[in-house]
């Protein structure tokens, strides 16, 4: 049974990311939307815990990514960034979805 993680929160402010990954199994997603998309920037500490869990997809929401001026060449390697569509169809494919906010 797998589940889809949302964050919402940025590493910078909150906890909600690092307290996301330490609850995360293996067979889960992480997605990042609003500022939570600030915890995919390459070089952080919230990038090093992301990049440390082998087993854990982890996702952007672009448009998010896009209001923020973060381009791809900032980002951590492994990340998937999604639009809006690619956010359902993470919904649909894991069994249940946890908002950290």
């Amino acid at each position: 049974m797998s589940i889809l993680h949302t964050v919402n929160k940025s590493p910078f402010e909150k906890q909600t990311l690092n307290s996301c990954i330490a609850h995360a199994l293996d067979g889960d997603a992480i997605l990042m939307v609003e500022d939570g998309v600030y915890g995919a920037i390459d070089g952080t500490a919230a990038a090093t815990q992301l990049a440390a869990n082998k087993n854990i997809s982890i996702y952007a929401l672009g448009p998010d990514l896009n209001a923020r001026g973060l381009g791809e060449a900032k980002l951590v390697s492994g990340l998937t960034i999604v639009d809006y569509n690619g956010f359902v169809d993470l919904a649909v494919e894991h069994d249940k979805t946890q908002s950290w906010l």
